[in-house]
């Protein structure tokens, strides 16, 4: 699911097993108010290492050249899933931010315990977790993207079956796995196979990077 702010608690709180979650930040202060914020939620278990399985929630006014650095060392290195708590990001940097992996971002003036708890039970899900306004910019960026490309020879595609390119437009329009099987007469198993099976053929990282892709290359 690529969503915007809305999921209720309850939404967030399937599944049986705690969240491993590492908090990085610039300062202690910001960072020891996310670490207050998620201490209360039950499915949270808050870790100093990340590790496999880990969400890594980084928190960052903006994204200059030595955060970038950070968050793909973060996410090459440590096999981290990563939740992206930021000030400001300019439409240069938005791309590259879902290319490297990250599957979750918050606005730091809307991280409410409530909405970090959301983005990082996304992420270790899976999911994608982006504010709608964010989602709308990179639906437009990769149309630009994509135009400017338009006729170029050479260019690789490894190509979408249809019925992917149908999910995907769903996931693209913040539907989740149940709405999605509902609406295409499929299970949810069917669904969640076929999501497994085009980010493990393509090599992408997550739903949100899959979402990317396919605008990238015009399906959606």
């Amino acid at each position: 699911m690529l969503s915007s702010p809305g999921t209720t608690d309850s939404d967030t709180a399937g599944g049986g097993r705690r969240i491993p979650v590492v908090v990085t930040a610039p300062d202690p202060i910001s960072r020891e108010g996310a670490v207050s914020q998620l201490r209360r939620h039950p499915r949270i278990e808050l870790r100093e290492e990340s590790g496999p399985g880990t969400v890594a929630l980084l928190i960052e006014d903006t994204l200059d050249e030595a955060a970038l650095t950070r968050l793909r060392r973060l996410m090459r290195g440590d096999g981290a899933r990563a939740v992206l708590v930021v000030g400001v990001i300019r439409e240069n940097e938005l791309l590259d931010v879902i290319e490297c992996g990250v599957a979750a971002i918050v606005w730091r003036r809307e991280a409410t315990a409530h909405r970090l708890a959301q983005a990082v039970v996304a992420a270790a899900r899976g999911d994608g977790d982006l504010p709608s306004d964010l989602l709308g910019r990179l639906i437009s960026q990769v149309g630009t993207l994509h135009r400017g490309a338009a006729g170029r020879p050479g260019a690789p595609s490894l190509g979408l079956a249809p019925r992917e390119v149908d999910v995907l437009r769903m996931v693209a329009e913040g539907l989740d796995t149940g709405e999605i099987a509902s609406k295409l007469s499929y299970s949810e198993r069917t669904v969640k196979n076929v999501m497994h099976g085009l980010t493990t053929r393509l090599h992408l990282r997550n739903r949100a990077h899959a979402v990317a892709y396919a605008l990238r290359e015009g399906y959606i």
